[in-house]
Formats: C-alpha cells, structure tokens, sequence
C-alpha cells in the first residue's frame, strides 16, 4: 500500500468515525461545576472521571491517569439531555405536505441522518421517535447502533397507529392515491390495532405511538376531536404491555386526553385543551405529561396550508394555559419538541419557553434527564453518577440562572465517546 493510499484510508476512517475517543480508555473532564439532578444544585468544582463508557468517579480525592483530560473552563456539566417527542426523518420546508408521494424510505433516512447528526451535536443524547414512513426512523436508529452514523440513540415507533382518515393516516390527496392499511399504522377496531402493532413490533419499534384525537398537521377539520375509541386504545395497550413496550397517545383534545389516560398509556403528547377534572385524572393514573411549546414561535406559517394554520393559532394560548395547568399541579412534565415540525438542531430552544411560562429552570432540566430516563425506559443515564452511562454535556455558565445557555451546548459525550468539544 503507498504512502498516499494509507493517508487516504486514514482520512475516510476519521470521517467515518461517529465519535471521537477509543472505549477502553480514560478520560478526565474538567469544568467549573456540575448540575446534580437529582439533589438540584450545582457542585463546584467539577471532575469527572469516564473509563470505558461509564462515569467512574465523580471529584476523586486522587484524580487517575488519564488518556485524555479535557479543560472545560467557565462551562456546567450537565448529563446529556433527552428528547421525548421528535421526528427524526421529518423536515418541515416548502412542498412538505407533498413529501408522502415524492420521497421514498432512502429519501426519508438520508434525511433523518442529517437531523439525527443536528440534534446530538445540540446535545440531545437519547430521543424518542414519535411516527416515521417506511421505517425510515428504526433505519436511522439502527445504523446509529452499529456506528454507521452519528447521531442520539433513537428510541423509534415506527408508524403511528390512528383510524382511517385520522391524524396517522396520509390524508389530503384524491380517492386512490397512497391508500394505506394496518401495515402503516391505519387501523380500524381494537383487532386491527393489534394487528398494526405487533407488525410495528416486527420491524423493530421500540415504543408504540397512538393518535388519539386529531390534529394540526393533518386536514381533518377538528384539531382536537378523538378519534381511536375506548375499546382500540385499551387493545393497543394491552398490546404493547403483551411486548414491554411504552405507549405514547397523541391527544389533543380533552376527551382524547381523557381517554388515553383511562386507557393506561405511559405519556400523553401536547396535551392542549388540558382541564382541572382531566389533571385529576392524570395524577391518579401516573400518566406523564409531553408538550411540544416553542413550536408555536418557530414554525414558518407560510409553511402551513390556510386550514392548518387556523388550527394551530386556535390552540397556541390554550396550549401554553395548559402547561401552565400541569405545572400548578405539579403534574409530572417529560420534555419533547416535535422537532421536524420546526429545525433539528434547534430542540432546546423549548426550555426557555417553558420556563417563561412558569416552569423552574430545574424543573425544565429535569424533564430533559431525570423524568425523560424513567419515561424512555433508560435508567442507565439521566443523571451524573458513578456507574450511569456517560452521556454528559457542557455549557457555558450556570443554566440554572440563564436556561438559554442549553441553547449553545459546547461538549458532547455519548457513551463515552466525545462528538463535539471546544
């Protein structure tokens, strides 16, 4: 092999690569202080000790050798964070609505490679994807695992499971064309639901996403109305319990909101038109709460038809007065953004909504860590500490004082291996 061959197979090797920093090794990092979750304060200063793949010390009294030791001055360490509602394979551009006729499963995960690189370089380690065509997003997830590509271990649905013409179906387009069934998630009466869900399962979905009540991205008329029925969410959770599988409910409406919980799915998405007797509800049954907010102030309306437009702007303050709800009664929050609705990349845009809308910057990091790792089935992170896989991240400053400093995340680890630093 010649001198400028082996240069070359170098380089694609260091291209190729999804991160940098060999498992076996050990790594020290530096910064001013950390954020313990769990406690909810800050330790200064902060010194934490990784060895393949795993946090092993925290402060030491004697801090070890080290294959790599990394200065991060002026910055917090914070674990990595966790996005409970993306959709990985989804971009939000012009023409969008015409994208389930003109792109294919390569097109799909082509694109959800580059969103899945975007959101772990803005320090979203773990994500749960929430309905994907073609199994675009279990591609994407999978070819992560095997190191293929970079990007967020992605805990990926598959396709969503809604009625005939509902909020999971492709709708839009004239009699005959892109008519679904179960194999797509489009399902009718309890038996077909279970149907669509087992042959999710048999394509790799990791967690099940149900569409309750209609919604704004899609051209039913109502934006809240419900729309799986009592007898197919209970079919769907039994389901899914029958696997060790989670379920996610898209739910917007109250009745929907309601249902689902009666059902006994694990976490209602965006909960819009919350009310005091469905927050009750809630509390007994356990179920978390998802809301995706910042969409809202981000979504481009020249991106929108006409009719959805005027469904998002009839829910955006009741949404944001239903967090507000939740909030008051202390209900618990899981973070999620919808990104793809919006730009990858820009997921943690929705802690500063969050907290302008009454949430403690704690209780926002939380919802991104300590609460998101219970929900997503992943207790081996969330929180820094002595044993837990290391995913970590850095910022600069306190982000307990300015949450907007999540906004420009300058370290990445993920399992050890670094994908961003200064």
């Amino acid at each position: 092999m010649t001198r400028s061959v082996r240069r070359l197979a170098l380089a694609l090797l260091v291209a190729l690569a999804p991160g940098v920093g060999a498992m076996a090794e050990t790594i020290v990092l530096k910064a001013d202080r950390y954020l313990d979750v769990g406690a909810g304060r800050m330790v200064e200063p902060a010194v934490i000790v990784v060895r393949d793949g795993i946090i092993a010390a925290i402060n030491p009294a004697v801090v070890p050798e080290a294959d790599q030791a990394i200065e991060l001055p002026g910055m917090t360490l914070l674990p990595g964070l966790m996005d409970a509602h993306t959709h990985i394979t989804a971009d939000v551009s012009r023409g969008w609505q015409y994208a389930a006729v003109r792109r294919t499963a390569a097109d799909y995960a082509l694109v959800g490679a580059v969103n899945a690189a975007r959101t772990l370089q803005a320090g979203f380690t773990t994500v749960r994807d929430l309905g994907a065509a073609h199994f675009a997003d279990i591609a994407v997830a999978q070819a992560i695992e095997s190191g293929l590509i970079p990007g967020p271990e992605i805990i990926a649905a598959g396709h969503g499971l809604g009625i005939t013409g509902g909020h999971c179906d492709v709708t839009g387009f004239a009699p005959g064309v892109l008519e679904t069934d179960w194999h797509y998630g489009v399902a009718d009466g309890a038996d077909e639901v279970a149907k669509a869900l087992r042959y999710q399962v048999k394509h790799g979905a990791r967690v099940v996403k149900l569409c309750a009540t209609a919604g704004v991205m899609s051209h039913e008329a109502s934006v809240g109305a419900q729309q799986l029925d009592a007898a197919e969410l209970a079919a769907a959770v039994a389901e899914a319990g029958r696997h060790g599988l989670k379920v996610a409910a898209h739910a917007v409406g109250t009745e929907g909101i309601i249902a689902a919980a009666q059902a006994g799915v694990d976490s209602i998405e965006h909960a819009s038109m919350l009310t005091p007797a469905a927050a009750r509800l809630i509390r007994e049954r356990g179920t978390d709460l998802v809301f995706t907010l910042y969409l809202y102030e981000a979504i481009d309306p020249a991106m929108l038809p006409p009719a959805m437009l005027a469904k998002g702007m009839a829910i955006r303050d009741v949404s944001r007065q239903s967090f507000q709800l939740a909030v008051q009664e202390n209900l618990r929050i899981v973070f999620g953004t919808d990104a793809g609705v919006y730009p990858h990349g820009d997921n943690a845009r929705e802690f500063a909504t969050r907290v302008r809308l009454g949430q403690s910057p704690l209780e926002a990091i939380r919802s991104a860590t300590l609460y998101a790792s219970e929900l997503l089935g992943v207790p081996d992170r969330g929180q820094l500490r002595e044993g837990l896989r290391a995913d970590l991240i850095a910022v600069p400053g306190d982000p307990l004082a300015r949450i907007e400093a999540l906004q420009s995340v300058g370290f990445v680890m993920k399992a050890g291996r670094i994908h961003r630093q200064p």
